[in-house]
This record gives structure tokens, sequence and C-alpha cells, in this order.
């Protein structure tokens, strides 16, 4: 058992990132229609994550597809980041997270959301945050991409995090 042992609640999902443009506003002026040049190309990859609302400590990794493999690798990632340390990890019923193959490490208790409930998830809002710069973007690789996505990732800090997940049924 976890006597003793810190335990964090973390919020866990998975966001898709690829190379077909994520379109946004553009601010022009009055009467001008905005152009912005958008690229169609489908490669992508995962990000998986969990978050510490409270903390606003964090664990993101890339994977190359959303399936229980992956999932597994993740949690066997986010087992050895937190060490010594448990976590309560807050999911949703995606199908790689509910495979029967999953095997839940010690350290980590699966608390799994109920069916069709994005918004319960605060690391929603995170993807949101982490997105919203690669708007009316082009890259000219996935590798180039993931430098980017890298540098989002560098420049996170805490408070942001808290910022937007701390919602108030957690707080509360």
């Amino acid at each position: 058992m976890a006597q003793g042992k810190a335990i964090h609640y973390l919020c866990q999902d998975e966001t898709r990132v690829g190379l077909k443009t994520q379109t946004g506003k553009v601010i022009t002026a009055s009467g001008v229609k905005p152009k912005v040049a958008v690229q169609w190309g489908r490669e992508n990859f995962w990000i998986y994550g969990a978050i510490a609302p409270l903390s606003g400590t964090h664990f993101l990794h890339e994977y190359p597809h959303l399936n229980g493999e992956c999932f597994q690798e993740f949690l066997d990632w986010l087992s050895q980041q937190l060490g010594e340390e448990w976590a309560i990890l807050q999911l949703d019923r995606a199908p790689a997270h509910m495979t029967n193959a999953i095997r839940w490490t010690e350290n980590i208790i699966p608390l799994v959301q109920p069916a069709h409930s994005p918004q319960l998830n605060p690391i929603e809002r995170l993807w949101q945050l982490l997105k919203q710069p690669l708007k009316n973007q082009i890259f000219p690789s996935l590798q180039a991409l993931r430098e980017r996505v890298q540098e989002l990732f560098d420049r996170l800090t805490l408070e942001q995090v808290m910022s937007v997940s701390s919602y108030n049924f957690i707080l509360g």
C-alpha cells in the first residue's frame, strides 16, 4: 500500500498533433478578407500527458499511435517518473485505456471518469493552451513540428498548468 508515500492526483489524456494546418482567427484591416496558407499533410504523432492541477507538475511524452500498447508504454514511463510516489490517475474511457491487456503498475491507481465527459478532465484545457501557438502555422516536416512542440513544452510553467487546470471541483 501507499502508507507513508506521497499521493498525487493526476489527470491523463492524449492529443494528436500533425502537419495538417489548424486554422484560427486572423486579424486584418476592415474589409480585407483574411488569407492563411493551409497544409493538408496527414503525418502526425500523439502526445500522452498527465498533469497535477494542484501543483502544476506535468508529464508529457510523445508516441506514434493512440492504442493500448502506447498507453502501456506511457503508464510504465509515468510510473518510473513517479519513483517511490503514488498517483491517482483520472482518465477517460478511451478504448486504449480500457483494454484488458493494460497492466497497472503498483504506484498508479486508475480513476475512470464517466463516459462522454471530456469537460471533467482538466488536461483538455492544457491541450488547447499548447495548440494555440500552432494555429495557422505550416511546418516543413514532422521533425520541425516536433521541435516546435518541444519548445512549447520547455516553456510551460507550473503556474500555467495550474491556471488552466484548477477546476473548482478539484480545488473545492
